[in-house]
């Protein structure tokens, strides 16, 4: 194991919570692949912040841009929930340039690694704070974001606390009124806990969207179903869906009523009494 001081290598590093694996891309020169341990993480190419591999922040992004199209968007301000290699915070600060972000990260080692490694803008642009991940949500000013992405997980599985109704409250509580939320759901071919956690976000919010790709959504394979939710309605305009189903793994958008007839009578999730 790789003990010295962080530098762009491939490896296995100690972190925190387990191990860190840094492995070469190769169709990219500076391209690398971050696993933390063992399960792929974050996809990042050092010269090109906007090539996003993985499937699922593709459709995140594309959710984020015909939200706030970034031609038409000043300061953006985002919350990213779970950090790993900051595949998507170095997108938007690409894209946005003049975007406020805060990533949460549970690791502090792990922190300091790819803050060593991967480049990213420095404060006040993108901050990292270590912490986890309830907590620093629960501690922001309400009305602050326009932009909040949950993607934490632990093993295959979001951890609990941060599935629930009363943490989706917390982090509604942050958007302003047009604000989004975004959340990266880890599903089984059973769909069960994925619809409880899309149960417990159409509870806090009036409007929700969920896009995957259409195994996915047959639930004939294990992978991530995204599932978004906003105080204002959630509308897919021609060019995402073009955009949706034009990826290496073309994915449905469903709205409001789709999304609510897809969970029906599944029970949204709650804290411990």
């Amino acid at each position: 194991m790789d003990t010295r001081a962080p530098r762009l290598a491939p490896g296995l590093y100690p972190i925190d919570t387990g191990t860190a694996e840094l492995q070469r891309d190769g169709d990219a020169a500076d391209g690398w692949l971050l696993k933390i341990n063992g399960v792929q993480s974050s996809h990042i190419v050092l010269s090109d912040p906007l090539r996003l591999d993985f499937e699922y922040m593709r459709w995140i992004i594309a959710l984020v841009e015909e939200r706030f199209p970034p031609e038409a968007t000043g300061r953006l301000r985002a919350l990213h929930q779970g950090g790993g290699g900051c595949s998507m915070p170095r997108y938007l600060a690409a894209r946005y340039p003049d975007a406020r972000q805060v990533v949460v990260e549970l690791d502090g080692q792990l922190a300091e690694y790819v803050r060593a490694w991967f480049d990213l803008p420095k404060a006040p642009l993108l901050r990292l704070r270590v912490g986890e991940a309830r907590e620093v949500t629960e501690s922001l000013t309400p009305g602050t974001r326009d932009l909040v992405i949950r993607d934490v997980f632990a093993g295959s599985r979001t951890p609990h606390r941060l599935t629930t109704v009363e943490f989706t409250h917390a982090s509604a509580a942050l958007l302003d009124g047009n604000g989004l939320f975004v959340a990266n759901v880890g599903s089984a071919p059973d769909q069960v806990t994925a619809k409880e956690e899309a149960a417990s976000i159409a509870e806090v919010f009036p409007y929700i969207a969920v896009v995957a790709d259409s195994a996915m959504l047959k639930g004939r394979r294990y992978g991530n179903i995204i599932v978004a939710g906003s105080d204002t309605p959630l509308e897919a305009s021609p060019g995402l869906h073009r955009r949706l189903l034009g990826g290496g793994v073309p994915a449905q958008f469903w709205d409001d009523a789709q999304a609510r007839a897809w969970i029906g009578k599944s029970r949204s999730r709650h804290d411990p009494a």
